[in-house]
């Protein structure tokens, strides 16, 4: 364990699952992540309120059978590919179904990547002091696992750091290119987010985009897009969102905010520069919505290729490090 006057980070088991807890005493927040299921911040309590979506009495339950809540982590691809196969570099590669380890969608589609609920990161570092608060660093190699890396084939390393100061959860990703040819970087998070007390039809929402990604009957993009037009900020009684934006709207410091409020409690999802796109997931008859920060649109990697939404595609070179971050912030709780 490493405490400071305000800050503490504490490794431990709970219901046989390891687990890191950040703790702000000041903002009298809390995070909780489960390096083994995904390194996944599953849990963030503000004044004793859970902001993240998490339905389990025990995080042991959760372990044995994951499923999709907090902050699962998408990659090497997010959301949807369309087909089985994609185009890196001018070259297609083909998906490996009979290997079983990915997910499909509703349509058949491979979805949300191999790592979602990955077994293998390793934590490097667990740390508190006043100056840079409480963090936690984990690190995951992509091309260690043979079935990861007969799907995508690029040698990389990924490192995550949370970092909880001043009541605000940043999220650190770091890819650093291992292979000999340039990376594509196509990775973002799903996060659910709730307003405990607050029915969802008393939600409102800022959406920090000026373009709607045109969506074809699988969720896939058509390539088109249309100006944003939603009330700001938009009820969310009566309406269901599966939806892609882009052309961001930045503010202070570069970062883009997205929000929800209701019943004067708010929970702020900024973005760093390098997210250029999100996803908002808010199905209708469920008290959550996700704010999902994202490096390229859905089917990204094949788009790029027939010459659609291309300068969205971002890659390192070989030796190269990407880096980016987002941070999440509640008030009024």
């Amino acid at each position: 364990m490493s405490e400071a006057a305000n800050y503490s980070a504490e490794r431990l088991t709970e219901d046989g699952v390891e687990i890191l807890v950040l703790r702000d005493a000041r903002a009298k927040t809390e995070v909780r992540i489960a390096p083994k299921v995904g390194n996944n911040a599953y849990s963030m309590k503000v004044n004793g309120n859970e902001i993240f979506f998490f339905p389990h009495a025990k995080v042991g339950d959760w372990a044995a059978k994951p499923g999709m809540v907090g902050n699962p982590f998408l990659a090497p691809w997010a959301n949807r590919i369309e087909g089985d196969s994609y185009w890196v570099n001018g070259k297609r590669y083909l998906l490996n179904e009979g290997l079983g380890n990915y997910r499909k969608d509703g349509n058949g589609l491979p979805i949300h990547g191999l790592i979602v609920y990955a077994k293998d990161w390793t934590v490097a570092s667990l740390k508190a002091d006043d100056t840079g608060g409480a963090s936690a660093v984990s690190r995951l190699v992509h091309h260690r696992d043979a079935g990861r890396a007969a799907q995508f084939p690029f040698a990389h390393t990924i490192e995550m750091t949370y970092r909880l100061k001043d009541g605000a959860l940043d999220v650190e990703t770091s890819v650093a290119n291992e292979s000999s040819e340039a990376l594509p970087v196509m990775i973002g998070y799903h996060t659910y987010y709730q307003i405990p007390g607050v029915p969802r039809d008393q939600w409102k929402v800022h959406v920090a985009a000026r373009d709607h990604v045109v969506l074809g009957p699988k969720l896939t993009p058509t390539g088109e897009t249309k100006p944003v037009a939603v009330a700001d900020p938009m009820p969310l009684a009566g309406t269901q969102l599966d939806d892609v934006f882009t052309g961001l709207t930045a503010g202070a410091g570069g970062w883009t905010p997205f929000w929800v409020e209701g019943g004067g409690k708010r929970i702020t999802v900024e973005y760093g520069p390098k997210y250029t796109v999100s996803v908002i997931y808010a199905p209708p008859g469920r008290e959550f919505i996700c704010f999902e920060p994202m490096t390229g649109v859905t089917n990204q990697f094949n788009l790029a290729h027939g010459g659609k939404f291309a300068g969205l595609l971002q890659k390192v070179e070989p030796g190269q490090l990407w880096v980016e971050s987002f941070r999440v912030k509640a008030s009024g709780f």
